[in-house]
Formats: C-alpha cells, structure tokens, sequence
C-alpha cells in the first residue's frame, strides 16, 4: 500500500538512475541520484544545472521512458488515488499519458501533412472538443505565441527551429494535463518569445496545473518557479 503524499501532486523520493553501456562491457554511468521533491497544483519546480547533469534524464524517468534504478515516483491522480510510476505497469503509465501526464520535448514530432493549425487543434479533438472550436482556439494559440498567420496550413517542419519549438508548446500545453514536464521550453527562442512562454506558465500554474520544467537561465527561474532544483553530476 501506498503512503499518502499530504495533498501533493507529485512527490518524488531517492530516484535515481543509471545506464548500463552494454558495448563497453556493461560498465554503468550515472544519470542522476538522490532527487527528492513535492510538487502541488499550480506549482512549477526548475530542473537547473550543466549540461550532461541528468535533467532531460530526470523527467524521462519521471514520464517513464526511462526505468528507475531506484525510489518512487507518487503521483496523486485526478480521482485521488496514488500511484507510484517507478514499479506500477506499462498499461497503467500509457492511461495516464492519455489523460493526466503532458511531456513537452523540444523536438518537434509530426506527420510531415499536418498543418501547423491541425497539430496544434489535434489534442483538443482527442478529448472531445469540436472540431471547429478546436481550430480556433489552436488559432488563438499560435497567434499568441507569434507564429505568422500566412503559416497555419503550412507544415511545422518547414518553419525555422524557433518557429518549431513555439508550435511544440502550443500542442503541448493547449489541452493541459494535471502534470506537465517540460524540457527547456524556451532554449531556442528570442526573448520576446521566451517571454509569451513564462507567462503562457504562469496562467497554467494558474490554473492548477502542476510544472516540472528545465532551465538554464536563473532569471527565468525567478520569474516563474515556486522551487527549484539545481542537478549535479556526482561520482558513483
């Protein structure tokens, strides 16, 4: 049986992973260890810290792509339950991608026919909502973040990688999750860009959204994350 997580979203205990490199003779390198934290609703935690530290790795185990080593990762689902997403099954962790758990990568990954305007509106159909209003909120979505009208029925590939990153928020957040985790949000954009996304964040946390975020520049940090984490490399 679970222990309770006292009302928290999210709340991660001694997690940590380590990669076996099967080609140089099973030796292990470490991804992270000892991460420790609650999130609740309408909190953002930072993930900050070098590159190579293990942030990416960090929520990848949390969104389980990657199997934890060790600890627990307690997620306190929409009906209240609690579940640890380090040892629960595959099938359970699949439901609460559909339903309750939003990756934002920051890579852009679509059919080469869609339009930026469907990718965008295509969350929104998934869960129910009209395939008209879908669009134009989609609409409302990129004009906000600044993508050029002249682009909606164009395909996101063809865009530049600020562009890309820019609709890959868009698709992420438009229909959000309880939790959402996502990988340097604003990395490839300009600062008015980058702008338009700490406050598209703050209106989620807003809403009671729980955010696990990666950044590497402390004032964005300070804007927007309630705590924060900064990820070091340590020795085996």
């Amino acid at each position: 049986m679970i222990s309770t997580i006292n009302g928290h979203r999210l709340e991660v205990r001694s997690l940590a992973k380590q990669f076996t490199l099967h080609s140089r003779g099973g030796i292990l390198v470490e991804g992270f260890r000892d991460i420790n934290f609650t999130l609740s609703n309408g909190q953002l935690l930072a993930l900050s810290g070098p590159s190579g530290a293990g942030k990416s790795s960090i929520l990848k185990t949390i969104y389980r792509t990657y199997l934890a080593n060790q600890g627990e990762i307690l997620f306190r689902r929409s009906d209240d339950s609690v579940i640890d997403m380090a040892s629960c099954p595959v099938s359970r962790i699949l439901d609460l991608r559909r339903r309750e758990i939003g990756f934002v990568t920051q890579f852009l990954k679509i059919l080469p026919r869609i339009s930026a305007l469907d990718g965008v509106a295509h969350p929104l159909i998934e869960i129910g909502v009209a395939e008209d209003e879908a669009r134009e909120r989609a609409r409302i979505m990129l004009q906000r973040l600044g993508i050029r009208e002249e682009l909606f029925d164009l395909s996101p590939l063809t865009f530049s990688g600020g562009e890309q990153q820019r609709v890959n928020i868009a698709r992420g957040i438009i229909a959000p999750k309880d939790l959402i985790l996502l990988d340097e949000p604003t990395a490839s954009l300009d600062e008015k860009s980058s702008d338009i996304v700490l406050e598209l964040l703050k209106n989620l946390k807003e809403r009671g959204i729980a955010l696990v975020a990666i950044f590497h520049d402390q004032r964005k940090i300070d804007r927007v994350a309630d705590k924060s984490i900064d990820v070091r490399r340590k020795e085996i």
